[in-house]
């Protein structure tokens, strides 16, 4: 049986997380032999965090660990801007890696709330880039991450409140969101389009491309958000989706019966885990 591979162009690091790693590897060069920390991990790939860990980056939860002159180095999910604050007031030298999508979103959100009107935030309420655009509002926030919760708030109807969205969230879905607001609650809601179009293009790809195949294969961190909603847009065309980190997770015998098999990988993903789960893929009995 012929197997036909397709490979998503739009596969692999984003432009926010390649500039966040450039600048940990100019941190790195720059200052030697300093501590340097990031808060959380710079990007949501293990095999990425693994190779900094062995040259010397520490991920670290406690902004007191971090002493005056130590380096730390900001996120590409950004910060809560009081832990940037206190980060500042201490002396210690930071290094904003923030993703500059992630960046405009907070100022959009933190202007906006200045308005008197309060946040309706699209997103996963514990991820640490929700976190950080909560913390630039300054009136009432709700964060959801489905219609379905969102309708479950007690929203007042003589309230006005302005929408955002996790930079990573589905389009399609955020604009269902706006729809039901803007008749139910608020038609004078105001609406921030803080959606990334790196997701946009991912994912329509995701949809083009399973729409071709049988199998799909997704690459990318197991608690990487964009990627888990890169596999569910994917398995949303009703073909069966598998979100892998490595090439170790695949069994030929289960891709033997499939003709034409998907890949794509997330924003955080590395081209050389992409290249390695391609070749295997080529490899395979038949594939072209």
């Amino acid at each position: 049986m012929t197997k036909k591979i397709i490979l998503a162009q739009t596969a692999g690091f984003c432009m926010g997380v390649s500039l966040a790693l450039r600048k940990l590897d100019q941190a790195l060069e720059k200052h030697r032999g300093q501590n340097i920390y990031t808060l959380g991990p710079i990007i949501h790939n293990p095999q990425v965090l693994e190779k900094y860990a062995s040259l010397g980056v520490n991920i670290i939860k406690d902004i007191d660990q971090p002493q005056p002159q130590d380096v730390v180095v900001i996120r590409a999910h950004g910060i809560p801007l009081e832990t940037e604050n206190i980060l500042r007031k201490r002396q210690i030298q930071i290094i904003d890696a923030t993703c500059p999508k992630v960046k405009k979103a907070q100022l959009l959100i933190q202007k906006h709330s200045s308005l008197s009107k309060h946040l309706l935030l699209y997103g996963e309420p514990d991820h640490p880039e929700v976190r950080g655009l909560v913390s630039y509002a300054q009136g009432k926030t709700y964060v959801f991450d489905s219609l379905e919760n969102l309708q479950k708030l007690n929203l007042n109807s003589n309230e006005h409140y302005f929408l955002a969205a996790q930079t990573t969230q589905d389009r399609k879905q955020f604009y269902a969101i706006k729809q039901f607001v803007q008749k139910k609650i608020d038609p004078y809601l105001e609406v921030l389009d803080t959606i990334c179009d790196a997701t946009k293009n991912r994912q329509e790809e995701a949809v083009q491309i399973a729409r071709q195949v049988d199998f799909m294969i997704v690459v990318g961190g197991k608690n990487s958000g964009n990627t888990r909603r890169l596999a569910k847009v994917a398995q949303d065309q009703g073909i069966t989706c598998m979100h892998i980190e490595t090439k170790e997770e695949l069994n030929p015998l289960e891709l033997a019966k499939h003709a034409k098999i998907g890949l794509t990988a997330g924003a955080s993903t590395p081209d050389f885990i992409i290249q390695d789960i391609y070749n295997f893929l080529l490899s395979l009995p038949g594939g072209k």
